[in-house]
Parts: C-alpha cells; sequence; structure tokens
C-alpha cells in the first residue's frame, strides 16, 4: 500500500498550441484536457494504473466540482470536507514539448481543517509500506506541515510507513532540517534552492551528487534527484547512481518528476534495488514527458529503449 497526501490538490487544464508561445498575441489551441491534479494525485494516479494499491488523502469540500475529475482518474481517495474549493491550473505546451504553467495559490485551510487533514494521514498509513508528502502548500498553512505529518505518522506508526517528500522552498526544508525523511525527491533546482548553492556548473550530476552527499545519511534517508531530459541520480548510503533516459519526443513535461517518483515507488515495493528503482523511475519519468497533460503512464506507455545507469560512488 502507497498513500499520497495533497494538501493543496488542483485541476490541471492543459491546453496544446500547433506553435510555440507568443506572448501578447491571440492562439488558437489545436486540443484541450482536463485532469485531476497536485503532485500526490499525480503519483498515486501513476501507482495505481502500475497495479500497485494506493490511497490518495486530500481536503475536498462536498460539493466541488473537481469532484468528477477526481473520480475519472480511478483512484482510491481519503477526503477531509473543507469550506473552499480546489484551484485550477493552467499548462501550455507547444510542439518542442516546452511547457509553461500558470498556478493559482488554492484555497485556504483553516487550523482545524488541517489537524483533521493530519488526523486523515495518520489514520490512512496504518499498514502502509510508503507515504508520499508531495507538493505544495495551500494558503493557511505553515511551512512546517509535512513537518507535523511526519511526527505524528511515526509517533502513530514507528518505523513504517517510509516517508517520502516531493516538495520545495519552505515545506522542502523544514522537513529534512526537523523531520528526516527516507527519500526526498526534488529536481535540479529545487536541490539548489535547499542548498543555497548554484548548481549551473558543466556537470550537473557530480554537482547534484556533492550536494547530496551532504544530505545523505545525515539528513534524509535518500535522494533521487531528477534531471529533465539529461535523466535522474539517485544518492543511497551505501551508493549512488545516475541514469539517462532513453529518447523520446515531449509533449509535456507536467507531472514528469511525479511520475518518476510513483516508477520509483513501484519498483521498491517490488523488491528491486537501487540500480533498477533508478531506471525505472526514469523510464516512468521519460513516458509521462511523452503523454499530454498530466495524463498518468501506464505500463504499457514505457519507452523501449535503454536507460542506461552508471555508478558514480
Amino acid at each position: 500500500m502507497i498513500v499520497t497526501l495533497t494538501a493543496n490538490p488542483s485541476l490541471d487544464r492543459t491546453m496544446t498550441l500547433p506553435a510555440a508561445l507568443r506572448p501578447g498575441e491571440v492562439q488558437a489551441a489545436s486540443s484541450a484536457r482536463e485532469d485531476a491534479g497536485g503532485k500526490g494525485i499525480n503519483v498515486a494516479r501513476v501507482v495505481s494504473v502500475g497495479g500497485a494499491e494506493c490511497a490518495a488523502v486530500l481536503p475536498l469540500a462536498l460539493d466541488d466540482p473537481f469532484e468528477s475529475a477526481l473520480r475519472d482518474g480511478g483512484v482510491r481517495t481519503v477526503r477531509v470536507p473543507v469550506r473552499g474549493h480546489v484551484r485550477a491550473n493552467l499548462a501550455i505546451t507547444d510542439p518542442a514539448g516546452v511547457t509553461t504553467k500558470l498556478n493559482l495559490p488554492g484555497a485556504s485551510l483553516s487550523p482545524d481543517e488541517a489537524s483533521a487533514l493530519v488526523d486523515a494521514v495518520v489514520a490512512a498509513s496504518a499498514g502502509a509500506r510508503w507515504l508520499v508528502l508531495a507538493g505544495s502548500l495551500p494558503p493557511g498553512v505553515d511551512d512546517d506541515f509535512y513537518v507535523r505529518v511526519i511526527h505524528a505518522v511515526r509517533r502513530a506508526h514507528h518505523a513504517q510507513p517510509m516517508i517520502a517528500v516531493d516538495a520545495s522552498g519552505g515545506p522542502l526544508a523544514a522537513a529534512v532540517a526537523h523531520a528526516r525523511p527516507d527519500l526526498i525527491k526534488p529536481n535540479d533546482d529545487e536541490l539548489a534552492e535547499l542548498a543555497g548553492l548554484p548548481l549551473d556548473g558543466a556537470d550537473a550530476v557530480s554537482a547534484v551528487l556533492g550536494v547530496a552527499r551532504s544530505l545523505v545519511p545525515v539528513k534524509v534517508g535518500a535522494a533521487l534527484v531528477t534531471l529533465g531530459a539529461a535523466g535522474a541520480v539517485l544518492v543511497e548510503p551505501d551508493g549512488a547512481w545516475a541514469a539517462t533516459p532513453p529518447p523520446i519526443r515531449a509533449a509535456s513535461t507536467v507531472g514528469a518528476g511525479d511520475s518518476s517518483l510513483a516508477g520509483y515507488l513501484l519498483a521498491h515495493t517490488s523488491g528491486a534495488g537501487p540500480e533498477e528503482r533508478l531506471r525505472h523511475a526514469v523510464r516512468y519519468g521519460a513516458a509521462a514527458a511523452s503523454l499530454p497533460g498530466t495524463q498518468p503512464p501506464a505500463p504499457a506507455d514505457l519507452p523501449a529503449g535503454d536507460v542506461p545507469v552508471v555508478r558514480l560512488a
């Protein structure tokens, strides 16, 4: 069982343009789609399509139209009633796969609603293998919210489930500083922000490895760092590896990092070793980037090309 928390879900609207985006001009879109989104929901959708048991915890008002999009996603959910409605995010993609995103802040959560969300995660996590805390936090919730969740879950369930954090900025920094998650999944920009150091050298893999090594295992159990088209790096206490994705034709990069995390978790729950977990993560991320919108890749969508994995340390 994999449980995800999406504290700030979104209705993801994706518009595809037949040419590059031209700011300030009127352009006709060639297609559009809507998906139930938010990083934790994206992970849950991929995990569910991949055949693993999953439950997605989220705040959701009883009359929220997001319900229909969520139902179409086929994910088992644990819903915490709230007053506000789910935000809508807009992604614009062009034929080259370049994506422009406009994200709204989301509805504010009251202290009582935030506490109810923590309680729901604790209850849903009983017996789970992994808990994924993913995405931005809504207004009204402090940066230490994921720390609260991690401490509450560990008080209730001790060593299980393992906990992954896929966030950025203050929420990621707080979790790393005060809660020692078992896994973090930043991209290279988020890792640079976390470290307060630029990672813009010619050798991105070496730069990422150096920063991740300062965190693993002192601050976090492991780090899966996604590098977009360059692949990903996995750093664990006993080793580090880099993987390169197979060639694909990019359609939308929205949700590719979430799919990478889902692929890693699917491999981990099946007992795969670190190299195969990384290879699975990169293959799932590449599959997501080749699909429109935030459509979850299924096993049949995974690219057939090789995913070379190199041991770094």
